[in-house]
């Protein structure tokens, strides 16, 4: 069965990692995906992904965004409603860390993180209100982090920024529930993607993983099954919810 058949949906950061993967799993469920992706490094991933979602029979376009752009988002969005007619279902998975302790921490790099991961939220959920409001229904989701919900010495700035997004998710669910837009977040604990390449192996792999009951970390498909589930009509009377995928890290 097919969770997604002919639906729309939005995934922020996807040329990679955890978005790449909720691309790919929404694609094998039947949904129509429009992603984007920030920077030039990127353009060959995200146009091979392309490529692969449109050889799993549905329609897909990658745009090069700034999700930490309030304009950038309004003409991707824009751009997405043209080109696909409805948006059903948006990801807000972009997101980046510039971990440093507190006392080294420079004003730049505390509010390029709360940009990217916490304003990009806002912004791409403001875009994307009014074709849910008028076809009553959607489903929006937010990747928060198991820090957000932890802290942690040294990624104050993500913290922050992760633990916004969990509150800005309690509230846009209060706002729209009589619409029947639905918002829930994630919050994944350690994933084998780009950004923790450095943790999979040797003695700091072994440390993390000593800390995680299941005893691993997970993969991107771990966090995109979980998305399909709140993407997905299975989780119709859930929402402002954040569903923690982290292996009882946070236990």
């Amino acid at each position: 069965m097919k969770l997604l058949e002919g639906k729309v949906a939005i995934v922020t950061g996807a040329a990679r990692g955890i978005g790449e993967g909720v691309a790919l799993k929404f694609a094998e469920h039947g949904a129509h995906i429009a992603f984007s992706y920030v920077s030039d490094s990127s353009a060959e991933r995200a146009r091979a992904l392309e490529a692969r979602l449109q050889s799993m029979g549905v329609k897909a376009k990658a745009w090069q965004s700034n999700a930490g752009d309030f304009a950038a988002c309004e003409s991707f969005v824009n751009e997405v409603l043209q080109e696909f007619g409805t948006v059903d279902v948006c990801v807000n998975n972009a997101g980046i860390s510039k971990d440093n302790l507190l006392l080294r921490m420079s004003p730049d790099q505390w509010n390029d993180v709360i940009q990217v991961n916490l304003n990009s939220v806002f912004y791409m959920t403001k875009q994307i209100l009014r074709p849910m409001m008028k076809a009553r229904s959607g489903s929006i989701i937010n990747m928060s982090s198991v820090i957000g919900e932890m802290g942690n010495a040294g990624q104050s700035s993500y913290a922050a920024s992760k633990a916004g997004v969990i509150g800005f998710t309690k509230s846009v669910a209060k706002e729209l529930g009589s619409r029947n837009i639905r918002c829930n977040a994630i919050a994944p604990g350690f994933v084998e993607t780009d950004m923790t390449s450095y943790l999979k192996e040797g003695e700091g792999a072994d440390k993390y993983k000593a800390g995680i009951p299941l005893a691993r970390f997970a993969s991107a498909e771990d966090i995109a099954n979980v998305t399909l589930f709140l993407a997905s009509d299975l989780s119709s009377y859930i929402t402002g919810q954040t569903i923690s995928v982290c292996g009882g890290l946070n236990i």
